[in-house]
């Protein structure tokens, strides 16, 4: 799973997952992107069996980007603890999402794959999403003879 090997503050405040994304909005890497409708955080968890449903989906063909990272915190306390003492101990960590976010790019496969791995893919997910191409993309025509 995913973690930063460092942070400068072990707790972080909630904060407000508002607005829409600036950066990364776009399909850089890869053919295909599956991008965020709605804002919400993505566990490091959540982001693995994204990633283990895409590789076994295209058979280990092509190759997966990762555009997301979980950097920010989030605590618990413990199960049946009283009120006060404190903040608790870092529990998990999360990526924040925001709408028109592309969390995961592939490459290398066909639009057929690059669908049902994406479809697959996001039912993994907390966030509405949908498969976005990149903007130079031109699909291969295939002809039997």
């Amino acid at each position: 799973m995913l973690l930063p090997k460092r942070v400068k503050y072990r707790k972080t405040q909630r904060g407000k997952v508002s607005g829409v994304e600036s950066r990364g909005t776009l399909v850089s890497f890869g053919t295909f992107g599956l991008k965020s409708l709605e804002s919400g955080w993505i566990t490091s968890r959540q982001i693995e069996a994204v990633r283990v449903t895409l590789s076994r989906t295209m058979k280990r063909d092509g190759k997966i980007w990762i555009r997301i990272f979980p950097d920010k915190p989030i605590t618990k306390k413990p199960a049946e603890t009283r009120m006060g003492s404190g903040k608790g101990s870092p529990e998990f960590w999360v990526a924040v999402v925001r709408p028109g976010r592309v969390m995961f790019e592939i490459g290398g496969v066909s639009k057929e794959v690059a669908e049902e791995a994406m479809r697959l893919s996001s039912h993994k997910l907390p966030v509405k999403t949908k498969m976005v191409t990149r903007p130079d993309y031109v699909a291969e025509v295939v002809t039997k003879k």
